[in-house]
């Protein structure tokens, strides 16, 4: 016989899960703008509604179940965020074009096919792959044109206290230009800051003790 209060409960300690889970990991999720986040949500949304109509699991194995899952996703968002190559290879961009020259390895990695990479140039209005500077793959799969002329994209150097050397070499400049630039700012350790961009020949530079 269907248990209406046993699917009850089990809905409502999802919901406290999935509420708590949000909290911690950052309302961002609520809007993926990466491949993890979506993958959290669908798996959260399926263990929840593949169990509460299931007799057979118990509350204690769904909270067992969900509890894994949910430190899970915490520690991979703790190493995405402070070990600088697992949030690399998660959520770094991927440049795909540089300086009118389609970059094939790239493009490969980031899974696009030739016929994906020239739709998404025509949809941006380009038909020339010459007239492209820097194109770039972010980390929700948009593609990021800056055309021959324009200005620099403003890209953060420093996230989460760790450089990111993809925005180094775009900038033509290496690590101990950046540390220079730095300690000019008062800033001695890499770690100290939250974010650091560079645009326009300044910087913009928020420490971690500025929250």
């Amino acid at each position: 016989m269907f248990d209406y209060s046993d699917v009850a409960i089990k809905l409502v300690v999802g919901f406290i899960f999935m509420t708590v889970l949000i909290n911690f990991t950052g309302k961002g999720n609520l809007a993926p703008t990466s491949a993890i986040d979506q993958v959290q949500n669908y798996v959260l949304g399926g263990i929840i509604g593949g169990v509460i109509y299931n007799s057979s699991i118990t509350l204690i194995q769904f909270v067992i179940v969900l509890l894994i899952w949910s430190l899970l996703i915490l520690v991979m968002r703790y190493l995405k965020i402070h070990v600088h190559p697992v949030g690399k290879f998660i959520d770094g961009a991927i440049t795909v074009i540089r300086n009118g020259h389609l970059l094939v390895h790239n493009c490969l990695k980031a899974n696009l096919s030739a016929k994906e990479i020239d739709f998404k140039l025509r949809t941006a209005g380009v038909y020339q792959i010459g007239d492209v500077k820097r194109a770039i793959v972010e980390q929700n799969g948009s593609l990021t044109i800056l055309r021959q002329g324009d200005g620099s994209i403003r890209y953060p150097i420093i996230v989460d206290g760790q450089i990111d050397a993809d925005v180094l070499e775009l900038m033509n400049h290496d690590e101990d230009w950046l540390m220079q630039q730095l300690k000019q700012h008062g800033v001695n350790n890499v770690r100290d800051v939250y974010m650091a961009k560079y645009e326009n020949h300044q910087f913009e530079i928020t420490r971690y003790d500025e929250a």
